[in-house]
Formats: C-alpha cells, structure tokens, sequence
C-alpha cells in the first residue's frame, strides 16, 4: 500500500496530526496505523481530563507556545463538534510556608504567558472557592477546565476517516522500517506501506520506532505509572472542582490532587511511580525485557540517584492507602481512607536523556523522511491540535 504521509500511533497527538494535515492539504493521502484495536487507549484514554491553562510551562518553551495556541484550538474544536467541556477554574494551594515563594512564581510565569483574571487567594477566600481545602495561600485560575478526551479523540477519528484521503487502520503492529531515499517502506505482520513521510506519535513506544528508523537517540522513555483514586458519590461534595497543590519545581509531576471528572465524578491523584514495564497499569503487570531495559539505562539509574528519597515516597503512597490519604489530606483534612474506592490508572511516556535529565518539555526530532514525537507528556492533550499544526507543517515543508 502507497501513502503520501503514514503516521504511527492513534492517540490523540497522532489524529490530531492527521486532521490537521487534511485541513492544509486535501489532496495528501494520510494513514494512521495504531496497534491497538481502536484509537486512545493508552495515555490519550487514561489522563485527568484537564484542560490546561499554561500557567506550568516555562514562558517561550514549545510546552509553553503549544499549550497557550491549542487550548483555543481544543475549545474551538469542542465548541464546532459539539463535546462538552466545562471551563471550571482550579485553586492551587500553599499549605506550608515555604511553599508560599513557588506559589508566587507560578502566578507570575502565568503572567508572563498571557493568562488574565489569575487571583492571589487568602486562606478564607480558599475556602469561598473550596469550603473543604485547607491552605495558607492559593492561587485562582480561571482558564483552567475538564473534557473528556477521548470523546475529542474520537472525534478527531471520526472527521479523519470520513475525509476520501484519510484513513486508520487500527490492530496493525510495526514490526520493521527500512528507509529510503525519498521516504520508507514499513512493514507489519501481514502488509508492506510505502510513504514519502512517517511521522512517528508512538508515545510510551516512540523510541522504539524512532530506533527502528535508524534515528540516534540520546534519550529513553521512561514509564511512570499514576494511579488514581475515586471519592465515594456520598463524599463528593468535599471536593467542587480541581484542587492541586504547589508543585517541586525540580520533578516533572505535579503531585497528588483532587480533579472532577466531566462525568461528575471526583478522582484523588496521581502519584508517579515507576512502571515495570511500558504498558504497566497494574501494580503486577511485570515484562523482564522492558523492566531490563529501563534500569540498565544509564539515564535511568542516575534518576534513580537523583530522586529516590522522592520515588520512595510515590511507592509508600502507592503500597500503602493511609500514605495516600495523608497526602490528600494536606489538602482536604476531611477525607478519610474509607472515603476512597480505587479508580484507574495511567502511563506517562516519561523520556530521559542520557545524563539523568527527564526531559521537561515537548521534544520533536527530524530527518530526511521522519519527524518523531519524543516527548510529548502533559499538556500535551490540551495541546494536541496546536502540537499536531507544528508538526503537519513541518511535514509538508519536507514533502515540498
């Protein structure tokens, strides 16, 4: 089979991807293999369902640019397709002292991005936002909402496979890719495709692929597994909307906090523990191979030096329920653990360089007939239709 662009992964940077090289280009031909049976099954179908508003993200980085331009386009998009989403506002909160100097450099890095209506909260006015959360300082932000997205993603499916040039064959498993001159053949179990332009959005994968195209990588992902809890509908009212707390500015996680769900339903995490193997959902699921292959990883182990007094506690957290609840409690005192029934989990393709660096923001490597997402945790669901822009139009530039 012959395509103009072959893109690997059906999450949502991938279809985003897709439908947005239809929009610049109707005449390209546009296939999306993903190896699982239907789209959004991994990070795409398992996230918060945050709408982000960009207040994290370091000012000029691509996280930063891409959060801010497709935050619009998400809202645009669920606006014109009919998907609920509800911009709810969240608080973030201080609860100790010492907390108070980040507190302050998250309100003005929000500045700096071009956020407007952000409010400084005392701890009463806290309480007018949230009567339950405790905290000595909080910050307001208003842009800040919940979506589903998978309902986006099949949106975003739907619109590529009714397109004459689009298409998404799905439980279609890469199993080599041999480049070419002008482009490359890859071949699964049963097809061969040729393509003048792979772009590879394989997420907890991606490394793979891109090292099946003979890419030199200087990182690996890293998979860390967030498990979440849900609060029984009884105690639902101890939580109104997103309470987060002030994050460690050196760990690329935001901590444990309270999200509703577009549904209604309120989940209490994640904690960031490693995963023993790259679709590792459950704290059972163990694959020797890739567990091998994440500490042998010299990037890996220096994280490991780096954070362990940290990875320790995200394990005690994860073991242990009355550790979990006494995190949350730090920001809601009235939960207790009988409050909290076990909800899902996630998998963040976290990449780590080789020096112990986990990369903080979103990484795109090229060459002459690829272009490979390679870090592309969150936002990047908020970000997705302005990431999947970025990267259609380098595309194009190379089919040009």
């Amino acid at each position: 089979m012959k395509t103009d662009v072959l893109i690997i992964g059906g999450g949502i940077v991938g279809l985003s991807t897709g439908y947005q090289l239809l929009k610049l280009n109707e005449n390209l031909k546009v296939t999306i293999l993903e190896k699982e049976d239907g789209v959004a099954k991994h990070q795409t179908g398992n996230n918060s369902g945050v709408i982000h508003s960009g207040i994290y993200y370091k000012p000029g980085s691509l996280k930063a640019q891409n959060c801010l331009r497709g935050y619009d386009m998400l809202l645009d998009f669920c606006k014109a397709e009919n998907i609920d989403y509800d911009l709810c506002g969240k608080i973030i909160v201080a609860i100790k002292p010492e907390e108070i100097a980040g507190l302050e450099a998250l309100y003005q890095r929000g500045i700096q991005n071009g956020l407007s209506g952000l409010r400084f909260l005392s701890q009463a006015e806290i309480q007018q936002y949230e009567p339950h959360c405790s905290g000595i300082k909080g910050v307001f932000v208003p842009q800040t909402g919940i979506v589903d997205y998978k309902a986006v993603a099949a949106k975003l499916a739907e619109k590529i496979q009714n397109h004459p040039n689009g298409q998404i064959l799905t439980s279609v498993k890469i199993e080599a890719i041999v480049p070419g001159n002008h482009g490359a053949v890859i071949h699964t179990q049963t097809e061969r495709y040729e393509a003048n332009m792979v772009i590879n959005c394989a997420g907890l994968y991606c490394d793979k692929v891109a090292a099946m195209a003979g890419e030199k990588l200087n990182m690996q992902i890293i998979p860390f597994r967030g498990e979440y809890y849900a609060i029984k509908p009884e105690k639902a009212h101890l939580v109104k909307n997103l309470i987060y707390p002030v994050p460690d500015p050196n760990f690329p996680f935001l901590g444990v906090h309270f999200t509703r769900r577009i549904s209604g339903e309120i989940e209490a995490g994640p904690n960031a523990v490693f995963a023993f193997q790259r679709e590792g959902y459950k704290k059972t699921d163990f694959k020797w191979s890739e567990f091998w292959e994440s500490i042998s990883f010299s990037g890996f182990r220096k994280v490991a030096s780096k954070y362990w007094k940290t990875g320790l506690g995200e394990y005690h957290r994860s073991y242990f329920k009355p550790a979990f609840v006494k995190a949350l409690q730090q920001l809601v005192p009235a939960i207790q653990e009988d409050d909290l029934i076990p909800a899902g989990a996630g998998v963040r393709a976290q990449a780590c360089d080789k020096d112990g660096g986990l990369i903080d923001d979103f990484y795109i490597q090229e060459s002459t007939s690829f272009i490979h997402v390679l870090n592309a945790p969150s936002p990047a669901a908020t970000s997705s239709l302005s990431i999947g822009l970025e990267v259609a139009e380098r595309a194009l530039k190379k089919l040009a």
